[in-house]
C-alpha cells in the first residue's frame, strides 16, 4: 500500500429505512448519519464510494443453512404468528425481531461484505469500507445479538478463495462469537478478540478458547473487565496484533469496528474515546495489507457516527477539525456540536498486573505457531458478482431477446436456468447476470469502473424477478440490443457506453420518483421519528447521570431490549409537527415504509409462504394459488 491508499467505500441508502422495533437499541438509521456525516466532511472525495448488489439467497447458502436462509426470505411481521416453531428453532424473538424488510437489510449488510472482498481479491482497492457490516453474532442456524445474517464470515469465506490466510480482528465490546465458531477447526482464518468477559452477551470469549483441530492456537481472546480506557487498550493491542501478523502473516486482514466499546455507550461498558478506539485502525493499516473495516455494534447513534466517520478519514490519511459541519442530523449532536469525546468519570478495573499476565499468555500461545500455514490454491472459485460477458451475450437470442441456456451447462449465480426464457420477464440468471457485471469486466468488453447499470438495477422499486417494471425491462431489451448489434462488442468506446447508461438510469430514477414519494406513509414516519427522540432522550438522560457519582459495575448496565417508554406530551408535540411537516413537503424525510401499499405505478411485492409447523413443510404456497412443490413443479389450487 505505498502511497495514497485507494479507498472502496459501500453505502446502501435504503440502510436507513429499517428498524427493528420501537425501543430496540439497534438502528440501522446510525448508518445513514455516519454516511452523512461523511459527505459534509467532503471524505467523499478521496473514495470510490458504490452501492453493493443485494447478495442473493444462494450466495448466502455458502454458510447459512438452506432451511434458515429460506425462512428469512419467507418471514413478515404479517405472518410471524403461524411460524412459532421456527421463531424458536432460529432464536427470532425480543433481540432479534421480525421487522418490515428483514431480508434485504440482510442483503445490504452482507452485499457491502462481500463485494468490499471482491475489490480485494481483484487488486482494485487497498482497503475496502463497509459500516452497514460487522454483524458478527449471527450463527450458521439461527440469529444472535441483534444479528441475522453474518456478513463477515461470508466476506472472509470470499477472501479465502484468493488469500491463503486472513486474520479477523474484533474490537467490538461484545466477544465476536459468530465468526469464530465458524473457522474454529481451520488454519485458514485467525480470529483474535478484545472484548468484556464475564456477566455480559454472548458469555464467551474465555482465554483458553484457543481453537481446536487444525485450529488449535489459532483463535485468541483477551477478556477484558469494565472501564477499559486508550492507554491500557493500546498497551495489548499493539503487541497481540504484531506478534500474531509476525507469526501468522495474512494476507489480508477483516477488522471489526464495533462502536459499543466507546465511552458513554448504551450497552457498553468500556470508555475509549475515538482516538482510542482510532488508533486501532491505524496501527493494523500500517501494516501494508489488503484491509476490510466493518461496522458492529454501537448503541449511542450520535456517537457511532462520530467513530466510523473519523475512522474513515483515517483510512484516507486525512485530519478532521473537530468541530462538526452542519448535516441532515446536526441537532444529534447536540450540545457539543463536536467530533471527539471526553471519557466518562469511571474506573477502569483491567489493572495492570492483570492485562500483562493475559497478554504474556496469549503471547506464548502464538509462539507455539511454527510458521505461517500453507495451502495450496488450485482451481479458484469465481467471484461472487462478476460474470463471463462473452458468455451472457452468446446464450442471447438478437432476434427474439430469449435467452438460450442450457440446462446442464450454464449457472449464473449458482442457480440454475430453465431453457428459452423469454426476456420480456427477466429470469432469475438474466437479473443475477445483469446486477453482477462490476468493474471486473474488463474496460474492452465496454464497460467502466463503478459502472452505473450496477446501480440503476437497484432502484427500492425494483425488487423481485415477477415486479420489474415495463420500462425497466424494455430498457434493459435496448441496453443489450446495443451491444449485441455492435460489430465488435469487444471495443466499444468506454464513454459512450457511459453515456448511454447514465441516460437510462436517469429515465428510470423519474418514472418512480412519484412512487418514491408516496412510500413515506405518515405511520411508518411517525413510528420512526417517535423512536428517535426517544433516543435522544435516553442519551440526554444518560449523560446527566454520568455527572453523579457512578458505580463501574451500574456503568453500561444492559436494560431490557423489550422495554418500551410512553412518549411524553413534548415528544407528542414534536411528532405531530414533523408529521405535518411531512405532509407538505414529504421529500423532507426518507424514512419511507418498505412495503407500503403504493396505488402509483410502484409495484407491490408478493412474497410466498412457507406451509410452517405441517408434516411436509417443503410447500410453498404462492398468493396467487400457486402450490410450488419440493421437486420443483408448480401445481394451481383453487381458491
Amino acid at each position: 500500500m505505498s502511497g495514497k491508499p485507494r479507498i472502496s467505500y459501500f453505502y446502501d441508502n435504503d440502510i436507513g429505512n429499517f428498524s427493528y422495533s420501537p425501543g430496540h437499541p439497534m438502528k440501522p438509521h446510525r448508518v445513514r448519519m455516519t454516511h452523512n456525516l461523511i459527505l459534509n466532511y467532503d471524505l467523499y472525495k478521496d473514495m470510490q464510494i458504490q452501492r453493493p448488489t443485494l447478495l442473493l439467497p444462494d450466495e448466502m447458502k455458502a454458510y447459512h443453512s438452506e432451511d434458515y436462509v429460506d425462512f428469512l426470505r419467507t418471514v413478515t411481521p404479517e405472518n410471524a404468528a403461524h411460524y412459532k416453531t421456527h421463531l424458536t428453532r432460529f432464536n427470532i424473538g425480543t433481540d432479534c425481531p421480525v421487522f418490515d424488510g428483514v431480508f434485504r437489510y440482510c442483503q445490504i449488510s452482507a452485499g457491502g461484505s462481500v463485494a468490499g472482498a471482491v475489490k480485494l481479491n481483484q487488486g482494485d482497492a487497498d482497503i475496502a469500507i463497509n459500516w452497514s457490516g460487522g454483524l458478527h453474532h449471527a450463527k450458521k442456524s439461527e440469529a444472535s445479538g441483534f444479528c441475522y445474517v453474518n456478513d463477515i464470515v461470508l466476506g472472509i469465506l470470499e477472501l479465502l478463495k484468493h488469500h491463503p490466510r486472513v486474520m479477523y480482528i474484533d474490537v467490538d465490546v461484545h466477544h465476536g462469537d459468530g465468526v469464530e465458531e465458524a473457522f474454529y477447526l481451520t488454519d485458514r482464518v485467525m480470529t483474535i478478540s478484545f472484548h468484556k468477559y464475564g456477566e455480559f452477551f454472548p458469555g464467551t470469549g474465555s482465554i483458553k478458547d484457543i481453537g481446536a483441530g487444525f485450529g488449535k492456537y489459532y483463535s485468541v481472546n483477551f477478556p477484558l473487565r469494565d472501564g477499559m480506557d486508550d492507554i491500557s487498550f493500546q498497551f495489548i493491542f499493539q503487541p497481540i496484533v504484531a506478534r500474531a501478523i509476525d507469526v501468522y502473516r495474512p494476507t489480508a486482514i477483516v477488522l471489526q469496528l464495533g462502536a459499543d466499546s466507546l465511552t458513554q455507550d448504551r450497552l457498553g461498558c468500556f470508555n475509549l474515546t475515538l482516538k482510542g478506539h482510532g488508533e486501532c485502525v491505524e496501527f493494523v493499516k500500517s501494516f501494508n495489507i489488503p484491509l476490510l473495516l466493518l461496522g458492529g455494534g454501537g448503541y449511542t447513534v450520535r456517537n457511532v457516527a462520530r467513530c466510523w466517520t473519523y475512522e474513515t478519514a483515517l483510512a484516507l490519511g486525512k485530519e478532521l477539525p473537530d468541530e462538526l459541519p452542519y448535516n441532515d442530523f446536526f441537532p444529534y449532536f447536540a450540545p457539543t456540536h463536536r467530533l471527539h469525546l471526553l471519557p466518562a468519570p469511571v474506573e477502569n478495573l483491567n489493572s495492570v498486573e492483570y492485562l500483562q499476565q493475559h497478554a504474556t499468555r496469549i503471547l506464548d500461545t502464538l509462539s507455539r505457531i511454527e510458521g505461517a500455514p500453507s495451502v495450496v490454491m488450485n482451481n479458484i472459485p469465481p467471484d461472487s458478482y462478476s460474470v463471463d460477458l462473452e458468455r451472457l451475450l452468446d446464450d442471447l437470442d438478437t432476434d427474439t431477446m430469449t435467452y438460450r441456456g442450457s440446462r446442464n451447462s450454464k449457472l449464473w449465480a449458482g442457480i440454475e436456468v430453465e431453457d428459452e426464457l423469454p426476456m420480456t420477464r427477466p429470469s432469475v440468471s438474466m437479473q443475477s447476470s445483469l446486477q453482477t457485471i462490476t468493474a471486473s469486466t474488463p474496460i474492452g468488453a465496454g464497460f467502466l469502473s463503478n459502472d452505473p447499470l450496477f446501480t440503476f438495477l437497484h432502484q427500492p422499486s425494483m425488487v423481485g424477478v415477477e415486479n420489474r417494471s415495463p420500462l425497466l425491462t424494455h430498457k434493459i431489451q435496448q441496453f443489450t440490443r446495443r451491444i449485441l448489434s455492435s460489430a465488435n462488442p469487444g471495443y466499444m468506446d468506454p464513454l459512450e457506453m457511459k453515456d448511454k447508461i447514465n441516460q437510462i438510469s436517469e429515465m428510470e430514477r423519474d418514472s418512480f420518483q412519484l412512487a418514491h414519494e408516496k412510500m413515506h406513509s405518515i405511520p411508518n414516519t411517525q413510528r420512526l421519528l417517535s423512536d428517535h427522540h426517544q433516543d435522544m432522550e435516553e442519551e440526554d438522560q444518560m449523560m446527566v447521570d454520568l455527572e453523579a457519582p457512578t458505580s463501574i459495575r451500574d456503568f453500561g448496565k444492559k436494560e431490557s431490549f423489550n422495554q418500551t417508554h410512553a412518549p411524553g406530551e413534548d415528544r407528542e408535540r414534536i411528532t405531530q409537527r414533523m408529521i405535518d411537516r411531512q405532509m407538505n413537503d414529504p421529500s423532507e424525510f426518507d424514512m419511507g415504509a418498505r412495503n407500503a401499499d403504493v396505488t402509483s405505478g410502484s409495484p407491490t411485492i408478493q412474497t410466498p409462504e412457507i406451509v410452517a409447523d405441517t408434516p411436509d413443510a417443503t410447500k410453498v404456497i404462492a398468493p396467487s394459488g400457486e402450490l410450488h412443490l419440493p421437486d420443483g413443479k408448480v401445481m394451481r389450487t383453487e381458491s
